[in-house]
Order: structure tokens, then C-alpha cells, then sequence
């Protein structure tokens, strides 16, 4: 799939050199010591740290939250609810967050999300009752988006070769949080009022992270997403000012840029999610539906893994944990071996889709079929690998052929999909287990097949002109 279709901001952010003319050789070092090279860089990483302290106060908690619930007296059903409605509210929220940030800007609507989330695990930390409890759970529902929005801002920043390697890295430090979050938060429970100590730090780790976002040298660099994010697309006079200095002058005109009366921050929330519709049923359908096939497979796989391997080879939870925290050191490493990977296949994020699910599908089908525990930790060595790489190119692919102009309503929609494979996989887990230990896993791999089968049938038209199709509207 060709990815070079649409301009290459991150060129003029010195994220990546810009491509040489025909027959002109590219000089040595172009870019490199450019300061917006350094300004847009350390940006970045100032992105990975907001990723990995999210992801690090949210596994001290979330390890904790059945344990506390049933604590509070609420009945398995009652603590079954109040835990599905974070799924549900993510559901309906991720796709409207993530288009809002890109009608109000990154900046306003990141600090929002964290400031928000944190008021949630604040709440948490005071609950002592089902009820608080529950309306703690509500504003992290709607809002705990801070890695959708992220994203986002990362594809606005990078050119779009570089970009499946920036988010790939960027998921390697937000998992390294949730492995050392649930280290810290199982020794803090052990405290007197562990849990509720373990909750107030996870909302300082949030206040930490809005004032991060807050430090940001938002002005230094130039984002591919404005105020009115779609209308870049139709006119690109406000391509050379900043994401703040759009907002100032959106608000001192109160007009847009095609000289249209400005409208409400909701209004274009609606309008662009009626464009959006249009393109996804049109051209994105079989992304959306990969990526919903693949992620249901995954969840199937780990729905059980603890009891599947005690029924199947008399494994201890303990021994199965530690195979846990192993893949998910693996998957963490796994962005780092993305650079070479897309080099090899020279940046086609769909043809690495293509192989990484072929690779899920075979791991997961000898996994089904193992015998023995060598071949459940070589299936889960690899695992890890393929899953990590394969999230990453669907993310990629949905920018490329959705227009990063609108990432933050695409990357929602993804998140909303994932959403309803939580509410769809353990219906399915629990149906096949019924069957078989190795029932969820088998489920598992022939929903992977019928993923690959639509990538193989759809492939000629995801490296068509689509890419461009939402900034034409």
C-alpha cells in the first residue's frame, strides 16, 4: 500500500526527512540537526511519558476493583453490572471523544479526558459504598481516552511512514506501566487501606500527567489538526499556525476558515460523525470488521488461559501469572522490532496486517491442540509478537485510508469496535467453554481465519486513492 499520498507534515516537523526529487540525491543529515527536529522529538517524548504514566496508574487499580467491590457487599451479579457499564459507556464515548478532539483541539480536550479520569479514581478512592462506587466508574467511562487522543496527536505530529513506528513505540511505554502498575498496586493492597491509598495515588499519577500535558511546548510545534480539523481539508491557510494560535483566532473572528459563522463545539461533533458514516460504510467496513474479528480472537485466548491451563496440564494460577507478565514484557519489546519489520515490507501496513494475523491464527490453533507446556509457551512467546505488531498496523491503516485530518474520530471508532468485542467475548468464552477447555481458543483462531479472509479479498482496495477521501468532502 502506498503511504506517501498525503502531505508529509512530519517533514516540516523534521520527524522524518522530506522525500528527494527525482534523480536528486538526498543530502547527508537533512533535518537531523534542524531545531524542529529537537522541538518536535522531545514532544514525542513527552507523549510516551503521558502514555506510560496513564497506563501505570490505571493496573495499580484495576487489579483491585473486584476484590473492593465485593468488599463494599455487592453480590456477583450486582459487581457483574456495575463492571460492565465502564465497557458500555467506553462503547458510546470513544467515538464522540475522539471527534471532539479533533473539532476542539488536542490540547483541550487531553486535559479534560486526564482531569476527568482523575476526578473518577478520586471518587474511587472515597468510595465506600456500591453506589460511590458506581459513580465513580462513570466519568472514567466517558473519559478515560487519554491513549485514543494521544495517538491522535502522534499522527498529527509524524509523516506517515514513520507513524505505525511512533505509535508501535508509544504502546511499548504504555505497557511498560501496565506491568509495573500491578507490581505496585499488589503491594500496596497489603497496607492498611491499600486500596483507597493505591486510588489516591493513581489520581496524582493523573494530576502528574494534566500537568505534563499542561508544560507541553505546544507552541513549537505545528499539528496536523485545528479547531475545525475537517475544513483543513478544504482549505489549508491555517496550515502554517499553530493548534493554540488557530483556537485564539477562531475565537477573536468567531468564524471559520472557509468564512462561514463558527459553530458549536457539539455541533460539529455531529456533523463530522455524519461524514464519518458515509466513509466507514463505504470504504472502511472491512477495517472496522478486521479489526473487530482480530480483537474478539485475542480476548477469547486470554478469557481462560488461567483455568484452561490448571484444567489441561495442572498449572497453578502463580506459575500461569508469571507466563502472564512474560508476554507481556514480549509485546512490550514488540515495538521495537517494528522499525526493521516495515522496512522489510516497505511500509505496507496491510500486507504486515495480513502476516501477523496469519501468525495469530496458527499460534492460536496450536495452542488449541498443545499437549504440552513447551509448545503454550512457545504459542504465547510468539503471540505476543503478532498481537502487538497487528494492533499497531490496524491503527495504521485506519489513518491512511480513514485521512489523519479527522485521527482522533478514527481512532475513537477503533476503540469503540474493541469496545464491543469486551461485551461480545466473554458471551462466546463462555459458550465454547462449555464445549471444551480449548473451546474459546479454537473460536478464537477460526475468527482469525475469517479476518484474514476479508484482508485477502478487500486487499486491492486498501491501496486505492481512499486515503484522501475524507479531506475531499
Amino acid at each position: 500500500m502506498e503511504l506517501g499520498r498525503r502531505r508529509d507534515l512530519g517533514s516540516a516537523l523534521g520527524l522524518a526527512p522530506a522525500p528527494a526529487k527525482p534523480g536528486q540525491e538526498p543530502r547527508p543529515g537533512a533535518g537531523a540537526g534542524a531545531p524542529g527536529a529537537v522541538r518536535a522529538r522531545r514532544f514525542v517524548l513527552c507523549l510516551y511519558l503521558v502514555g506510560f504514566l496513564d497506563l501505570f496508574g490505571v493496573s495499580m487499580v484495576v487489579p483491585l476493583l473486584s476484590l473492593h467491590v465485593k468488599s463494599l457487599g455487592a453480590s456477583p451479579t450486582v459487581a457483574g453490572v456495575v463492571g460492565s457499564s465502564y465497557g458500555i459507556l467506553q462503547l458510546f464515548s470513544s467515538a464522540v471523544v475522539g471527534c471532539w478532539s479533533d473539532v476542539v483541539g488536542r490540547r483541550s480536550s487531553l486535559l479534560a479526558c486526564i482531569l476527568l479520569s482523575a476526578l473518577g479514581y478520586l471518587i474511587l478512592g472515597a468510595s465506600t459504598s456500591v453506589f460511590l462506587f458506581a459513580l465513580a466508574r462513570v466519568p472514567v467511562g466517558i473519559f478515560k481516552h487519554t491513549l485514543s487522543i494521544s495517538r491522535a496527536l502522534l499522527s498529527d505530529l509524524v509523516a506517515e511512514k514513520e507513524r505505525p513506528l511512533v505509535i508501535g513505540r508509544f504502546n511499548t511505554a504504555s505497557s511498560v506501566g501496565f506491568i509495573l502498575g500491578p507490581m505496585v498496586g499488589g503491594y500496596l493492597t497489603e497496607l492498611d487501606g491499600g486500596f483507597y491509598l493505591t486510588a489516591f495515588i493513581c489520581f496524582s499519577v493523573f494530576i502528574l500527567n494534566a500537568g505534563l500535558v499542561w508544560l507541553f511546548p505546544w507552541s513549537e510545534v505545528k499539528l496536523n489538526s485545528t479547531k475545525n480539523g475537517l475544513l483543513l481539508g478544504k482549505s489549508h491557510a491555517l496550515l502554517g499556525k499553530t493548534d493554540c494560535e488557530v483556537q485564539e483566532a477562531a475565537t477573536r473572528h468567531g468564524t471559520t476558515v472557509s468564512g462561514k459563522p463558527a459553530r458549536l463545539p457539539w455541533m460539529e461533533v455531529v456533523s463530522t460523525l455524519r461524514d464519518m458514516k458515509s466513509l466507514i460504510v463505504s470504504e472502511m467496513w472491512d477495517i472496522f470488521l478486521v479489526r473487530l474479528l482480530m480483537g474478539v480472537a485475542v480476548m477469547l485466548y486470554y478469557s481462560n488461559f488461567v483455568l484452561a491451563l490448571e484444567e489441561r496440564f495442572g498449572v497453578r494460577p502463580k506459575t500461569t501469572g508469571y507466563l502472564i507478565s512474560y508476554s507481556s514484557a514480549l509485546g512490550a519489546l514488540a515495538g521495537f522490532t517494528l522499525g526493521p519489520i516495515l522496512r522489510l515490507y516497505k511500509h505496507n501496513s496491510h500486507t504486515v496486517l495480513l502476516h501477523s494475523s496469519v501468525l495469530t491464527f496458527t499460534l492460536l490453533l496450536l495452542y488449541s491442540t498443545a499437549h504440552t507446556m513447551g509448545i503454550v509457551v512457545f504459542s504465547s512467546t510468539l503471540l505476543s509478537f503478532s498481537t502487538a505488531i497487528g494492533r499497531t498496523c490496524i491503527t495504521d491503516l485506519q489513518l491512511t485510508v480513514g485521512g489523519a485530518q479527522a485521527s482522533g474520530t478514527l481512532i475513537g471508532m477503533g476503540q469503540s469496535v474493541t469496545a464491543v468485542g469486551r461485551v461480545i467475548a466473554p458471551l462466546l468464552s463462555g459458550v465454547a467453554q462449555e464445549v471444551s477447555p480449548c473451546g474459546p481458543p479454537s473460536l478464537g483462531a477460526a475468527l482469525a481465519l475469517m479476518a484474514i479472509i476479508v484482508m485477502s479479498v478487500s486487499r486491492p482496495r486498501c491501496g486505492g486513492d481512499g486515503s484522501d477521501k475524507l479531506k475531499s468532502e
